[in-house]
This record gives structure tokens, sequence and C-alpha cells, in this order.
């Protein structure tokens, strides 16, 4: 981290006006996070973080609950700027007085200037301590007309080096269908129809990361006319679930015992996505087998 700023994002503005989803945002982008980090201790934090080299993105949401930030926080943000392995970017989030007045009636909590008043009276004032920070901060976004999906991609299309690598990530796992289906599949596909490996007793105790039971899965006609359905079948769609703000999408393919079948088809689909999405591979069931049960 001594060649490279530590990337610091403070994210600040109006109550109700998104902070909670914007820290979850910068979290799915890789960042640390911290939320209501008093003010004070934000400098000692920082050289801690420079001094651990663990993280070199920082998120951390400042905002009423903290009010001596607005008392000096101009000189805290002054003080982090001026040291040259610190880039530091303010994030202002806004919204129109009417439409924070309806989320805060939405969800009946109370305004944190306005414990003892009229949700309105507490924006009113809020706005005027906020004025001169939201002046000098880097980005405002006004959230009166987003939603939080939205939302989430305004601050990756401002704050995401690696867009799509970043904001979406696609989990493939094989699995064992007689061990139960992966409570978090999104898509689930089943190659219990193909040729089964485990009746060829040399290939029995191998896997199908293993190049003999590879070529054996992927070597019959129907493999690879299934593969081409399923690669066709999947590929067109997830630029759609990349844009509508998803940040996971896991695709689990099962055999009957999770060794052969649905292993092979995970290896190749992971590395056939891999060319052009930020795809995980993983085996559930891969080394799971019972040796009292005659299937894989």
């Amino acid at each position: 981290m001594a060649d490279k700023p530590l990337q610091l994002v403070v994210i600040t503005g109006m109550s109700g006006a998104g902070k909670t989803v914007a820290i979850q945002s910068f979290e799915d982008m890789g960042y640390f996070t911290i939320d209501n980090m008093p003010p004070t201790l934000l400098p000692k934090f920082i050289e801690l973080l420079k001094a651990s080299q663990d993280n070199d993105k920082v998120a951390v949401v400042v905002d009423m609950r903290s009010r001596s930030f607005f008392a000096d926080g101009d000189s805290i943000i002054d003080q982090l700027d001026s040291d040259q392995s610190v880039d530091v970017k303010v994030l202002f989030l806004d919204a129109t007085d009417n439409e924070l007045v309806a989320r805060y009636k939405e969800t009946r909590r109370s305004h944190p200037m306005a414990t003892d008043g009229r949700v309105l009276d507490g924006i009113i004032k809020e706005r005027e301590l906020l004025a001169p920070l939201k002046s000098t901060s880097q980005h405002v976004i006004d959230t009166t007309e987003l939603t939080p999906r939205k939302l989430r991609q305004a601050i990756i299309d401002s704050f995401s080096d690696e867009r799509v690598q970043a904001a979406f990530r696609i989990e493939v796992v094989s699995f064992g269908f007689k061990y139960g289906l992966p409570l978090d599949a999104d898509l689930v596909f089943d190659v219990r129809f193909l040729p089964n490996p485990h009746y060829v007793p040399e290939l029995r105790p191998q896997t199908g990361l293993d190049q003999p039971v590879y070529d054996y899965v992927m070597g019959h006609g129907a493999s690879e006319e299934f593969y081409a359905h399923l690669s066709g079948l999947i590929k067109p769609i997830l630029p759609g679930y990349q844009k509508e703000g998803k940040s996971v999408l896991t695709i689990a393919i099962g055999c009957t015992g999770g060794q052969h079948r649905s292993v092979a088809f995970a290896k190749r689909l992971a590395e056939d996505l891999t060319r052009d999405w930020s795809v995980n591979l993983s085996h559930r069931d891969k080394d799971r087998r019972k040796e009292t049960v005659n299937r894989s």
C-alpha cells in the first residue's frame, strides 16, 4: 500500500437519503466499511489501516449521529486530504424535503434532529448545518427519484474501477442431489441424464476434476448438445442480472452424488464464463461420497 494511496470515501448527507444502501454498495465493491464512525477517531483509524496494509479501500459513514463532525469536520477532512498517502472523497446523499418526510413516515422512525418536534423541522435544521459540507463534496447524489437498486448503480458508476467484475460475481457450484439442493442456488441444472462414470470401475474413485473422468463425461454427444444449450441460455441473461443490481448469482449443477458429472460440467462452465465475468468455482459434495451408495 506504500505505492498506492489509501482510497477513503466519507459518506454523509441528509438523514433518510440512502446512506445504508450506500455503505452496503461499497462493501459489495470490496471496501472495508464502518457505519457511524466517530469523526475524531478517523485520523487515528486511517493510520492503523496504513500500518496494517490489509485494506486499501475504506468507506465510512459520518452523519448527524456524530454531531461533533459538523463542528470540526472540515478540519478533519483537510487533515486527511493533506496526507499524500490518502485519497479522500466525500459522497453527499441528498433528497427533497417532501421525499425525506415521506420516507420517515413510512419507516415511522424519528429524525435525529427532531426528537422534540416535527420531522420537517429536523430536516430543515439538518439541511442548514450540512449546506457547507455539501458545497465542498466531490460527489453529490440526489436520491429523490432513485430506487435502492438505482442508487447502488449510481455509486458503482462513480466509484468502481472494475464495474462489472466488482459489482457482479458468479458462483458456480457442483452438488449431489442425494445431499439436497444448495440453499443459495439461483439457477439449478440437472445432469443426471448423462452416462455415469461411476459404472466404469477405473473412473469410480476419481472425480470430474480428473482428466479421464472429464473426458468421459464430455465425450458423449448428449453432453456436448446439453452444454451448448446450457451456455446459450446462461450467457445472454447474465447482463440482465448485473443490470438489475444483483451482486452474486449462484449457478448450481447437480448429479446424483456430486462427484463426477456435475463436477465436470461446473468446471467447464466456470472456465467458460471466466473469460468475461468474475467467477468462483466450488464443489460442495465432491469428497463427500458414501461407500454404501452405488451411484454418483
